[in-house]
């Protein structure tokens, strides 16, 4: 989820490189094994003038990232590097560091070449809602969006497929909402706001929203997304319009539906609808972290969100026997 977001902002700025005749080189994980920070897809921009974007570890690799990227940029040749993250500085590229970790990474141009070819279309494909594959030929850089370019079977293709995020319907534009809403994109997650009052939809708040929407939960029309690929979160402060949304929400089909308050308000509010019991339904909505005011109480919402989407139940990641990153 995070690496659509991460890919689409990214290109958004070699756009803006491109059009002020600006280099960049664009270094993406295409190989972990063991221990390592980010999965295979994880893009770092690194601008002619040192500035950067994303990442492709927890800061371990970066430096060296960025001296390889002025060579990408002056040469216009890519290259595949090999960082050992473990204790032997006798590993090609060892870092000493003891995380016992193998990572490869990709260094490109950015603004030229096959990538900068793909730009365009590669973002117009990140503004819809469908996934889709890019096929990088280790070695050329050359790019295709369906399948390995023809004539290069005979090298190593490192094909990234991006699932478009899910959706997360947050009922309820109060104060509270903005942390929410602020968290749950910058997670990757494409928010749509509604709410019954439109003078509390105000862009200036909620500008990491994808869609504000002023509505009430009885009308007949209303664009929300795909019911299939949503979650939501219900907390207008009301329980008149609370209880229409979980309604509409849960009839819909959408698979998780969150709401702020009590237990026993929301049981209560499932009977009155018909939908006693209801396991969609996660109510008091978010994670026991002992959350006290709405950005605690948004940073739990969003950490269950993330449990939610990613099929794992929480825990401590101390008490994880397997590999952080196992499917």
């Amino acid at each position: 989820m995070s690496h659509w977001k991460e890919t689409a902002e990214i290109l958004t700025r070699v756009a803006e490189l491109s059009a002020a005749g600006r280099r960049a080189a664009l270094a993406t994980v295409v190989r972990i094994s063991g221990s390592a920070y980010r999965r295979p897809g994880a893009r770092f921009l690194i601008e002619e003038t040192g500035e950067t974007l994303g990442s492709v570890s927890g800061g371990c690799l970066e430096a060296d990232v960025r001296e390889v990227a002025k060579d990408v940029m002056a040469t216009g040749r890519p290259t595949l590097r090999h960082y050992s993250t473990g204790a032997d500085e006798d590993v090609v590229w060892g870092l000493g560091l003891g995380c016992n970790g193998l990572v490869d990474v990709f260094i490109q141009p950015a603004t030229e070449g096959s990538l900068a070819a793909a730009a365009g279309r590669l973002r117009e494909l990140l503004e819809g809602d469908s996934p889709f594959a890019i096929a990088t030929v280790l070695g050329s850089g050359e790019i295709s969006l369906r399948e390995p370019p023809h004539g290069v079977t005979d090298s190593e293709v490192f094909v990234d497929v991006l699932t478009p995020p899910p959706h997360l319907v947050v009922c309820g534009a109060g104060d509270d909402a903005r942390p929410l809403v602020a968290y749950a994109a910058d997670a990757g997650f494409r928010v749509t706001l509604v709410d019954h009052r439109p003078a509390f939809l105000d862009p200036f708040w909620f500008p990491q929203a994808t869609r504000l929407i002023a509505a009430r939960a009885e009308e007949s029309e209303i664009p929300l997304p795909p019911a299939g690929r949503s979650l939501a979160v219900v907390k207008t402060h009301s329980l008149n319009h609370d209880r229409e949304w979980v309604r509409r929400l849960l009839a819909a089909g959408l698979p998780y539906v969150g709401v702020l308050g009590p237990r026993e308000r929301t049981a209560a509010i499932l009977r009155e609808i018909g939908f006693p019991g209801d396991r969609r339904v996660y109510g008091p909505v978010g994670l026991d972290l002992g959350a006290d005011g709405p950005r605690q109480v948004a940073m739990s919402i969003v950490a269950e969100l993330l449990a939610f989407t990613a099929r794992r139940e929480p825990r401590h990641l101390c008490e994880r026997q397997e590999a952080i990153h196992a499917v």
